[in-house]
């Protein structure tokens, strides 16, 4: 595999305290070569961003939403010059944000969708219920949070939400459960929530859980974070944006980690593969003409963790890589009927 270094040449690339999942496996998928420019559309603690810079004598645009991500990489940006540039935005503007560079075309977009582990680790973003903290979950920092959805939407939204974003078969009982709580006093911290939440499925379930299984709270708790940062909407945003940018040979990789993400990504590679019709309510409609396929597949089949990675990593166990060589036809466009 050419200009790819071995795993022991890029295991410095972990940041301290987070280990960026699936990372031989991007590696490999994206094929980083000298003189060449890559995206990095969630920085996050910088795991990818730094083993393609170790990879190979390449340049990266790093983009995260999270300000925080974008400070926490400053000294990062200073290591490497102007081999790397941090950009504050999201990777669904990546196209736009670019162009407004004078960049028109990259070698290769990594996504690692989702919340990142220094977002779940850090108490005060309110994106787990590990340990209690304010109920916020913006990865942006800015707009409605969290507390204000739980404490002002209705019952019947709050359900839908839980049920189509959290896949939870209980969510009419947990926004039940909310309404009535927030009518006692206002919901403010994760502990408070996940409290509420775990009381209204447990209530619903007659045997005691089993250890092992996840916390009742988990699938509402997802919910409201992709409903709170439109996640859905942001990566079908996000694809169109890199099948935009990428070059003829360029490739495009993407790590998820539930069954919303992986879906929606495999729909959009699949239709613009000509691998399979495939269909996703949050992507537009698959064309009814037949369009010349943008994208190669590089596997029909998600690629997983293996049991090491799962073992030191437990939570890269749910991960699902999926990655694609765009072909020389022109982008399908945001509408799936070219730019």
């Amino acid at each position: 595999m050419s200009g790819v270094s071995s795993p022991a040449a890029t295991a410095p690339a972990r940041a301290p305290g987070h280990a960026p999942v699936l990372l031989a496996e991007v590696l490999e998928a994206l094929e980083p070569r000298a003189g060449a420019l890559y995206v990095d559309g969630t920085f996050g603690a910088g795991g990818y961003t730094r083993a393609l810079l170790a990879a190979a004598d390449c340049r990266v645009i790093a983009l995260d939403r999270d300000p925080d991500a974008i400070d926490a990489g400053a000294a990062l940006a200073a290591e490497h010059g102007d081999r790397l540039r941090l950009m504050a935005g999201r990777f669904g503007d990546m196209a736009t944000m670019l162009r407004e560079q004078g960049i028109a075309t990259v070698d290769g977009v990594a996504l690692d969708v989702g919340v990142s582990s220094m977002q779940l680790d850090r108490a005060e973003r309110g994106f787990a219920f590990a340990h209690d903290g304010p109920l916020d979950m913006r990865m942006a920092q800015e707009g409605p949070s969290a507390a204000d959805l739980v404490n002002a939407a209705d019952e019947a939204e709050l359900a839908d939400i839980i049920y189509t974003f959290g896949e939870e078969r209980l969510s009419r009982r947990i926004a039940r459960a909310i309404v009535a709580a927030r009518a006692e006093a206002p919901i403010t911290r994760t502990g408070q929530l996940a409290d509420i939440v775990r009381r209204a499925v447990d209530g619903a379930v007659r045997a005691p859980r089993r250890k092992g299984v996840i916390d009742p709270a988990t699938r509402t708790f997802q919910a409201i974070r992709i409903h709170v940062n439109d996640e859905l909407g942001e990566l079908a945003r996000g694809l169109v944006a890199a099948e935009t940018l990428l070059r003829p040979g360029g490739r495009l990789v993407v790590v998820s980690f539930h069954s919303l993400e992986d879906r929606q990504v495999k729909a959009f590679l699949r239709a613009r593969s000509g691998a399979g019709a495939g269909g996703s309510r949050h992507l537009p409609a698959t064309p009814p003409r037949r369009r010349p396929p943008s994208f190669r597949l590089l596997s029909r089949r998600a690629i997983k963790p293996g049991a090491a990675e799962i073992a030191a990593n437990p939570r890269a166990r749910s991960a699902r890589l999926r990655a694609a060589v765009r072909t020389d036809a022109p982008a399908w466009g945001a509408n799936g009927d070219g730019p």
